[in-house]
């Protein structure tokens, strides 16, 4: 049976106010930005030293190794983010640049094809022997996944031979054999990467070496305490810290790292739609709503807890120590989309949606130069400055990170945004549209070249028209429509005549089948009201607060717009709000302005008896992703409530 398929982002373009700036700016700023990063030509900022790890490794510098042990990774999320640009926007100096940068790796590699320059610098006699922390692993898996890109966009092999040479070693070494080595990575990362390589190259090894590393963590004897124990590592980081306390048929709770996660489950959906697994599947739901209705905030942020950058336990959501990793959103949203394919239920576009628009597009500045590696709901300035349990908060974005995963990788998801976008099922004829953007896309079927244009705001604007035309003049096909789950009283309209959402709709997705001619026009009305979000009781941080959301837009209050001491305000439901949009210093924005109260109880003393004073503000909330471009300040997500007297 045929598969949803995502339609190549080579034949989709923006032209939209929000993503494709930002995929031009990824292109014209954020790229050449991190390239002099990786070379350590950014005054100012964290050194990377990345290229000249490679060019250790390659016996071209007599430098020292810096950097994490992950560190080749910057350098492959930055090629992989390369290959997506050249797929729409084929440059030839970008093009000449990557090839550099390529020729070093290769050069790099042992002839083994074993290319780790950590390992290679500094502990050359230590290869594989502590795939728990040292991620050899997790830097091969994003090696492959930039080489697929690389080759997609630009059908150079140089890096695809690289990729594949070390998918071969690999293979070879690990694996169910008598002489293979039982183990798998601490950082899940290679699992989804070889099943790309599989896709590209049709290589059945790769398929099989994925389905063992799913297949294995977790089992006993526990392979990293069998490690730990042989190289006399008394360390005890708990098997859930990497999701190895239990085979993945078993689990039924997410835990651990947020990123090694998200990632590992994105790979354990992507098998399951490969092979078919009814137990995989099940395994991926069952985890998926523990995650979606226990553990996730209302940004599509995940992982709560600091330590270990992890998941906590059921319903443990703090605003101001959320520590929701970037990276952990970009991981979100890869599963989301691969639970959405497996399924074709809109729920998971749903959460996508939110993550993206929130939890994700938070990691990044305005101007594609600074980010975020933690995305909290809550900052008061003094606590960020002065608890130590606070150290990992930042009031700015910050222009590179000793641990610089996060820049690299919100890079590579806003190159590859079309993705996400549209998906093809040719044995019933049927395009997905799971993300609304203005914009065209052109795909071929079996039979004909097929384009679609999207015409909206979205997602300031309630309006998503569409044409679709056939270089033979009409096609018959399925539009299936995402109706959001945010939005009450969505209308559909084809050629000005009213469709009965009712009798259409499945499983979140408003179908229409009919022969479609150039002249049709479909609309579909989303009404974006302000709703007040309201958090399960459980969630005992929120009891009593309110989160603002337009659409897909969760919004918040910055000390830029409303003054200081942000706790004081209180917000009502029964107050009515105004939505304008602003070009301003935020890059074109819906705000939200609303009649609030500010409580204050100022004294001499520090408890009294009085009652608190309360008077009239106005309120101004802008999109939560967007926080902290201008005066860094104060910003909250979660208002305290009030009524009306």
């Amino acid at each position: 049976m045929a598969k949803m398929t995502a339609l190549s982002i080579s034949n989709i373009t923006f032209s939209d106010n929000l993503w494709k700036k930002r995929q031009q700016l990824i292109r014209e700023s954020v790229i050449p930005y991190q390239w002099d990063t990786l070379n350590d030509n950014v005054p100012g900022v964290e050194p990377s030293h990345t290229l000249e790890n490679f060019r250790i490794a390659a016996g071209l510098s007599n430098a020292t190794y810096y950097g994490m042990v992950f560190q080749d990774s910057d350098l492959y999320k930055w090629l992989e983010t390369v290959g997506y640009s050249l797929s729409m926007h084929r440059t030839e100096e970008l093009e000449k640049k990557a090839d550099e940068a390529i020729d070093l790796v290769a050069a790099a590699q042992e002839e083994s094809g074993y290319i780790h320059t950590y390992h290679q610098c500094v502990r050359p006699d230590k290869k594989w022997t502590n795939l728990r922390d040292d991620h050899e692993l997790y830097c091969a898996g994003h090696l492959m996944e930039a080489a697929v890109a690389y080759f997609d966009a630009t059908g150079k092999t140089v890096l695809l031979n690289v990729a594949c040479r070390f998918a071969d070693l690999i293979s070879d070494l690990f694996g169910p054999g008598e002489n293979q080595m039982k183990g798998y990575p601490g950082h899940p990362e290679i699992e989804l990467a070889l099943l790309k390589l599989y896709k590209a190259t049709d290589n059945i090894k790769y398929l099989n070496s994925s389905k063992f590393f799913i297949g294995e963590r977790g089992n006993e004897p526990h392979y990293f305490e069998w490690e730990a124990a042989k190289r006399s590592d008394n360390k005890g980081t708990p098997p859930s810290y990497c999701q190895s306390h239990l085979p993945i048929r078993e689990q039924s709770s997410i835990e651990g790292h947020a990123v090694r996660a998200v990632y590992l489950y994105t790979a354990v959906a992507e098998l399951a739609a490969e092979t078919g697994d009814p137990e995989l599947v099940e395994a991926s739901e069952r985890v998926w709503r523990n995650m979606t209705d226990k553990r996730m905030y209302v940004t599509g942020g995940i992982g709560s807890s600091h330590y270990h950058e992890s998941f906590s336990f059921d319903y443990d959501l703090p605003s101001d120590r959320a520590y929701t990793e970037t990276c952990a959103s970009v991981g979100l949203v890869f599963w989301a989309d691969r639970m959405l394919k497996l399924t074709e239920d809109a729920s998971y576009a749903d959460v996508m949606e939110r993550t993206i628009y929130n939890g994700l597009l938070s990691g990044m500045s305005l101007d594609g130069t600074k980010y975020f590696y933690v995305n909290p709901l809550e900052v008061w300035p003094e606590a960020v400055k002065t608890r130590n349990d606070l150290s990992d908060t930042e009031l700015e974005r910050q222009g590179w990170f000793v641990c610089a995963c996060c820049p690299p990788n919100i890079a590579r998801f806003i190159s590859s945004f079309g993705d996400y976008v549209y998906a093809w099922k040719e044995d019933r004829k049927e395009l997905q549209v799971n993300l609304y953007a203005a914009g065209d896309a052109v795909f071929s079927t079996d039979t004909e070249n097929i384009r679609v244009r999207q015409t909206t705001e979205y997602p300031w604007g309630e309006h998503v028209s569409f044409t679709i035309d056939s270089d033979k003049g009409g096609v018959e096909l399925t539009l299936a429509l995402r109706v959001p789950g945010w939005c009450r009283n969505p209308e559909l309209k084809v050629n000005g005549k009213t469709v009965d959402l009712e009798d259409v709709t499945e499983n979140g997705y408003a179908k229409v089948h009919r022969y479609w001619q150039k002249a049709d026009d479909v609309t579909l009305f989303l009404p974006m009201e302000v709703e007040w979000i309201r958090a399960d009781t459980r969630v005992r941080e929120n009891i009593g607060k309110t989160a603002l959301q337009r659409g897909p837009m969760v919004y918040c209050l910055e000390e830029h717009d409303n003054g200081s001491e942000l706790q004081e305000i209180l917000v009502s439901d029964e107050s009515p709000c105004d939505v304008t949009f602003e070009e301003g210093d935020l890059g074109g924005v819906n705000v939200i302005t609303g009649r609030g109260y500010r409580e204050t109880l100022h004294g001499d003393a520090l408890y009294t008896t009085r009652r608190p004073h309360r008077e009239p503000v106005t309120f101004k909330a802008v999109p939560y992703f967007s926080w902290a471009n201008r005066t860094p300040g104060e910003m909250r997500v979660w208002l305290r409530e009030a009524k009306d007297d």
